[in-house]
């Protein structure tokens, strides 16, 4: 029997996880005392693991060491050399540290941030786009506040759910995460800004859960330019007001320039000029005046406002992250287990996003990762296989074409 045009000798799971460095990764839990006391499962495994558990959306350690024995030859030939039990995975994810992980997705990050940021295959991109950088935070909702401190009111039916904040900042023109920081649900956005961070050229857009006047003067004395939403509630000195007309008497833009003033008791007081663009998002249901605040006071108003849409890039990833990947269930009920996760799902929405970006055909995210779970342990060449799917199958159809019989006299 034909094995198929796109047959290879190891299974789509071993091709993608050799995108990894298995030296590195040893040796980031030698340096962390993550390999002190064990005897077999090394972090390697480990990683390994849990990458197959997150990319197959395991909910449960059941799940994930049931699944592993049909799978048993496939997985020994990827350096996975036992078949760990539930209790033997719980402590590892217990007992193994997060930041072995952590270093792992910032290692990937640096190796692979080249390729993710090209863009041959898309249109023409703004000159901006390489240099607009992104911060927000989304919430993943835990079992118990006793981890992570929940925010909010406590319901009425019922304690309140912990919660872990994951804050993020991506370069628009990669999509993934370049800086990860975790704290409780309940912890402000604010201390994500740094502008110790940020190098003069770079732009900047975030929402106004960021805003901090103090930090704002600084990010324009390092040339940063920042584009955020405003509060309602801003207290500031108008020094010019100009609306811009469409040809049939609306508003387009309303353009205003202002000072921000905040007095400091044991210090001088905090002195910030920008500007604020007031614009009509007609793209809602219902048309909504939106103003937002920026210290560039000479870009296109037009700019300005892409910048800011812009800003969506990152609520699409956490989306993305939170579609595709099992954020809902944990494999471990400690503050490392569940940050392990987390990271295990960070490098494993890294590793389809190289491979989305290598294929030249286009897929979508959600497509190709729901195919890659499905593919995931068959001996198929994943770079082949995405390229032309249906070249088996046609190829089936031609042979049984050719291999009908003449049709007869009478027939």
């Amino acid at each position: 029997m034909s094995k198929g045009t796109h047959f290879i000798g190891q299974p789509m799971f071993g091709q993608l996880i050799s995108l990894l460095d298995k030296s590195k990764i040893l040796k980031f839990s030698r340096e962390k005392d993550g390999e002190r006391y064990v005897k077999h499962f090394n972090a390697w495994q480990h990683m390994a693991i849990m990458l197959y558990a997150v990319i197959k959306r395991f909910d449960s350690l059941r799940e994930i060491t049931d699944s592993m024995f049909p799978e048993a030859r496939k997985l020994s030939h990827l350096g996975i050399n036992m078949m760990p039990r539930r209790s033997t995975l719980s402590d590892a994810n217990a007992r193994r540290s997060e930041s072995i992980f952590e270093a792992t997705y910032r290692d990937l990050y640096a190796t692979y941030k080249d390729e993710l940021s090209s863009d041959s295959r898309k249109h023409k991109t703004p000159k901006w786009m390489e240099r607009l950088q992104i911060i927000d935070s989304t919430t993943i909702t835990l079992f118990s506040n006793l981890l992570f401190k929940g925010i909010g009111r406590n319901p009425k039916s019922g304690k309140k759910k912990g919660g872990i904040k994951v804050h993020a900042n991506i370069h628009a023109n990669e999509g993934v995460p370049s800086d990860i920081k975790f704290t409780s649900a309940a912890t402000n956005d604010s201390f994500m800004l740094k502008p110790a961070n940020y190098t003069s050229g770079d732009i900047l857009a975030f929402d106004r859960a960021y805003i901090d006047y103090a930090k704002f003067e600084q990010l324009t004395r390092n040339g940063v330019i920042y584009v955020t939403k405003m509060k309602k509630n801003l207290v500031y000195a108008i020094s010019d007001d100009t609306m811009y007309m469409t040809s049939d008497g609306k508003m387009s833009y309303r353009v205003q320039y202002v000072t921000f003033t905040k007095c400091v008791k044991d210090g001088e007081d905090i002195v910030h000029k920008a500007r604020i663009i007031t614009y009509v998002d007609i793209k809602k249901t219902r048309a909504k005046l939106i103003s937002l605040l920026t210290n560039d006071m000479e870009m296109p108003i037009e700019e300005i406002v892409e910048i800011y849409r812009k800003r969506w890039e990152i609520e699409l990833l956490f989306k993305q992250l939170k579609q595709n990947f099992p954020l809902r269930y944990f494999y471990g009920e400690s503050s490392n287990a569940i940050k392990i996760q987390i990271w295990v799902t960070l490098i494993a929405n890294l590793l389809i996003m190289v491979l989305q970006k290598r294929i030249k055909r286009p897929w979508s995210f959600s497509g190709l990762a729901t195919m890659v779970r499905i593919m995931l342990m068959h001996y198929v060449n994943c770079y082949t296989f995405f390229e032309e799917p249906e070249k088996d199958w046609l190829a089936i159809l031609k042979s049984n074409e050719s291999a009908l019989p003449k049709p007869m006299l009478f027939d």
